[in-house]
């Protein structure tokens, strides 16, 4: 037996009604667990990127690159089990007495590997993965099932939803929300690729993939309801922000417009995506310095 294989069968008697929280024995709590260690190791993802783009299936989201994100339905199965198949209970951490089914996160392993959060309101939730040299600022949160890559930043006011994928030596500028997508567990959740800068204030929701090497202005919302307009490849995309780009939010018309409410015109945002000019890398290189 393999740990996917234990979690799709606990799965099943949970869909089935046959398990619950007051019946859920030792053994699947001791599943439960171990799966938590697996998403706390790194050794398993809410999604990863597969193949070609071509064919894009139901339940996943183009890559900026080569290949397909596509979510590990299991994997978001487990997670939720955590919820259906626990009690919530009083609980205490750092002094803090609080209320929930899942202890925080043990943070004696980020040490080890260069990993550093600040003290009063870094929470990382447990069965969340946090790479070598990552930089956590206070006040900030990752939720369960989130995975964030070596080298990246999340600052102050940051939010890492639950099984997003953050890549390698990202910047999440400040007052960032990174959203969740745990539920429905065909859906691929929120993917920022290796190398990315978010300004401060951005938003990114619903499942859409920023592209690797992209700078993103602030505030700039990313969703796949608003137009990515896309001046390199002179092309209008949802869902995605292509790679090697610099982003923004700007005003466009709106067919509402032609609405007798709204005579003077109505507006709606998009999101502009240009060649990166010299200057801006500049701008957004990594410092060593921080992570020495």
């Amino acid at each position: 037996m393999t740990l996917e294989s234990d979690v799709s069968d606990l799965w099943q008697r949970y869909d089935d009604d046959d398990v619950d929280a007051e019946t859920a024995t030792a053994d699947d709590h001791d599943t439960l667990d171990a799966f938590l260690d697996a998403l706390e190791a790194g050794e398993i993802r809410a999604a990863e990127k597969r193949g070609s783009a071509e064919g894009t299936s139901a339940g996943s989201q183009p890559s900026a690159g080569n290949g397909e994100w596509q979510a590990n339905e299991w994997v978001k199965q487990g997670i939720l089990l955590n919820f259906g198949l626990r009690a919530t209970e009083a609980r205490s951490y750092g002094g803090v007495d609080y209320h929930d089914v899942l202890p925080l996160r043990e943070t004696g392993d980020l040490g080890e590997r260069g990993t550093r959060n600040t003290p009063d309101g870094t929470t990382i939730r447990r069965g969340a993965y946090l790479g070598s040299d990552c930089i956590m600022m206070s006040p900030s949160f990752v939720n369960v099932g989130a995975y964030v890559g070596d080298g990246t930043l999340v600052d102050s006011c940051d939010t890492v939803g639950s099984c997003a994928q953050i890549g390698e030596n990202v910047k999440l500028g400040a007052n960032t929300l990174i959203g969740g997508v745990l539920e429905p567990v065909e859906d691929a959740p929120v993917i920022v690729e290796d190398g990315v800068s978010l300004g401060a204030g951005c938003r990114v929701t619903s499942g859409f993939v920023v592209g690797e090497n992209t700078v993103v202005g602030e505030n700039t919302l990313l969703s796949p309801r608003i137009p990515v307009y896309d001046l390199v490849e002179e092309e209008v995309v949802y869902g995605h922000l292509p790679p090697e780009r610099r982003a923004f939010t700007r005003m466009v018309e709106s067919s509402i417009g032609d609405h007798d409410l709204f005579a003077g015109g109505a507006y709606k945002p998009a999101v502009v995506a240009m060649d990166i000019e010299a200057d801006t890398r500049d701008a957004t290189k990594r410092e060593e310095a921080l992570r020495e």
